[in-house]
């Protein structure tokens, strides 16, 4: 029903900046919860920023360096990333759900890749 499109993936360098985009196909006021999650070949996908009821959550990992934005007027969201390291490389993605517990709706995922 509810597509999403992430965009904005890419090779940097080390100490670099990207800003990924979550594209939605409709309306996102009624998605409570959105977030940004990551996952590198053989590990566990893991939460990196996540939007929730006027709070915003971020990997201890990312604190300081990442920052998660939604425009409900554009219908998308955004993680400006920063400082970005090595470690950061991995496959982003965007979900979108109604509440907290949902697991809701999920991007394709757009590669990041941090060279030093």
């Amino acid at each position: 029903q509810v597509q999403l499109v992430e965009s904005g993936g890419g090779l940097v360098q080390a100490g670099g900046s990207l800003r990924l985009s979550c594209a939605a196909s409709g309306s996102i006021f009624s998605f409570n919860v959105m977030g940004w999650y990551r996952q590198a070949p053989g590990k566990q996908r893991e939460l990196v920023a996540r939007i929730s009821y006027g709070g915003t959550n971020y990997a201890d990992s990312v604190k300081g360096r990442f920052t998660a934005s939604r425009d409900n007027a554009k219908n998308t969201m955004y993680l400006q990333m920063n400082s970005l390291k090595p470690e950061d490389t991995g496959v982003y993605y965007c979900n979108a759900a109604r509440y907290l517990m949902d697991s809701g709706y999920w991007g394709q995922g757009t590669q990041v890749t941090v060279s030093s």
